[in-house]
């Protein structure tokens, strides 16, 4: 057991007392539940940023696994690459080719 993440909360649990901790320990195991308490993708991503703390790392980590679970929403998606300026649009644009076949 030593070897393995304790996963034995809630989101909701941990919420008052989690702060800021960029440590793999107190990431990971964070973002795991949020995915798994999670209903879609943008829930997952949304549960992981009102948690608070290092939001940017937990809502990363919890983006990756709900995004190989449900994908990304199409619409959502688009709207994300908008964002983005034409070169790294490029960069993105191909490795969703070179990933999707």
């Amino acid at each position: 057991e030593d070897d393995y993440y304790i996963l034995d909360f809630t989101i909701d649990g941990i919420r008052p007392l989690y702060v800021f901790n960029e440590t793999c320990q107190e990431t990971v195991p964070q973002a795991l539940v949020c995915f798994f308490e999670s209903k879609s993708f943008e829930d997952a991503i949304r549960t992981a940023i009102s948690l608070g703390g290092d939001s940017d790392t937990v809502a990363a980590i919890t983006g990756a696994v709900a995004e190989a679970y449900y994908g990304i929403p199409p619409a959502l998606g688009r709207r994300a690459l908008g964002y983005l300026d034409a070169d790294l649009r490029a960069v993105c644009d191909e490795w969703m080719r070179f990933t999707s076949g």
